[in-house]
């Protein structure tokens, strides 16, 4: 039996048929796989399979009940799918219908991000192709997240279909005539103050929304666990004071999109919709302009071109964004105000940034040490300034 490790748990690839001539030669297949991957959580990919009978069937039994725990079975073909709905299976078990497939090859690229390229299939429609073996679970846990803002009245594009593209998944999203503003800004350049001023009342919109206690992650305790990953990078003063500094905010319920760049915001219609949704969750808008900074500055620091690699703008442009929409979303406070959010934004951001270039080892790996020893530095400056993280925005709440 061909089998392949995922996500710590092991794959078993089924085939042809699984009826009274081979059950038992298909359950000693099972079992020897098993035993060569312990510990392995069993996972059956359908997507040879063209037919099983009730001797199969009870293979299926056994293992599910060997387990101890709902088994995933992905790729089933309708003719089997029917088989498995008709007996009771698809309740027993996980069952994952065979995704159809598309390809990219000469689709325009409207965006690149850490997990994956998406791609305009045709003028109605796009594809977020991902390039990690989690992608299905990311996929399905993204279509819950915007499902979950959509009905709580954020303007959110929900993924309706997840695809096979090549040995990848794809989500597939119906955008009619819609370009993030991220496409606008580096086509239109002449109205990029337009454009940051309606992107700041989309992450208005977004954060006068709450949730109930409990519903969705709290950014806070991520903060909080970014901070133990990078602890021992961090002088140990500075780390207690931020440490004591996140523990402080008091608790938030609002919710904060979690990577909110223009391009996971696009025009459609004149009418903003919001992409991406997985990282959704609850805390102090704080959270969501440190992802900007990361986006626009950080990134830049110690990699000259990144911005126009990643967004296609100018370094001094990203600088521009994050700022100007930051005052814009404050209702342009004063000088010394304004100042210290951007302080808070930039402590807050650094440590999301440390954790990603020192914890997750995302990046450039010959600037790891760089960037690390150049972020600390710069958490160390903003540490002796900064003596509370929240920001107060312009509203506490507005009808969304």
């Amino acid at each position: 039996m061909k089998t392949a490790t995922e996500n710590g748990g092991v794959v078993l690839f089924f085939e042809g048929r699984i009826d009274s001539s081979n059950a038992e030669t298909w359950e000693r297949a099972i079992r020897t796989a098993l035993e060569a991957h312990p510990g392995c959580t069993p996972i059956l990919d359908f997507g040879g399979l063209d037919y099983i009978s009730s001797a199969g069937l009870r293979v299926l039994m056994k293992l599910s009940k060997q387990a101890g725990e709902k088994l995933t079975v992905r790729e089933v073909s309708p003719e089997v799918y029917e088989i498995l709905d008709m007996t009771g299976f698809t309740v027993l078990l996980d069952v994952r219908k065979r995704l159809r497939k598309i390809d990219v090859e000469g689709c325009e690229v409207i965006g690149r991000g850490a997990y994956g390229t998406v791609y305009r299939i045709d003028a109605d429609t796009i594809v977020k192709v991902y390039e990690t073996p989690n992608a299905v679970n990311m996929i399905r846990n993204e279509q819950k997240m915007a499902k979950y803002a959509f009905l709580k009245g954020i303007p959110t594009a929900i993924s309706y279909d997840i695809v096979r593209v090549g040995e990848h998944y794809g989500s597939v999203f119906e955008l009619v005539k819609a370009r993030t503003f991220n496409d606008l800004l580096v086509r239109e350049p002449e109205r990029a103050d337009t454009l940051m001023r309606q992107y700041a009342e989309v992450i208005r919109r977004v954060h006068a929304v709450t949730a109930e206690a409990g519903e969705l992650r709290d950014a806070r305790r991520m903060f909080l666990q970014y901070l133990d990953e990078v602890v021992s990078v961090l002088p140990e003063a500075e780390a207690a004071k931020l440490r004591a500094l996140l523990a402080a905010m008091p608790e938030n319920l609002h919710l904060i999109h979690g990577d909110i760049h223009m391009k996971n915001v696009m025009l459609s219609d004149g009418e903003p919709l919001l992409i991406d949704m997985d990282t959704l969750s609850v805390g102090d808008p704080v959270f969501d302009f440190a992802g900007l900074i990361n986006a626009y500055e950080l990134f830049e620091e110690d990699e000259p071109g990144n911005t126009m690699q990643f967004m296609g703008i100018p370094p001094e442009l990203g600088r521009t964004v994050w700022r100007k929409v930051l005052e814009y979303y404050l209702d342009s406070p004063d000088a010394a105000a304004l100042r210290s959010a951007e302080d808070k934004v930039r402590l807050a951001g650094s440590l999301r940034f440390l954790d990603l270039v020192y914890a997750q080892r995302v990046g450039d790996p010959a600037l790891r040490s760089i960037r690390t020893e150049h972020t600390v530095r710069n958490m160390t400056e903003l540490l002796a300034r900064v003596d509370d993280l929240s920001l107060t925005p312009r509203r506490d709440e507005a009808a969304v």
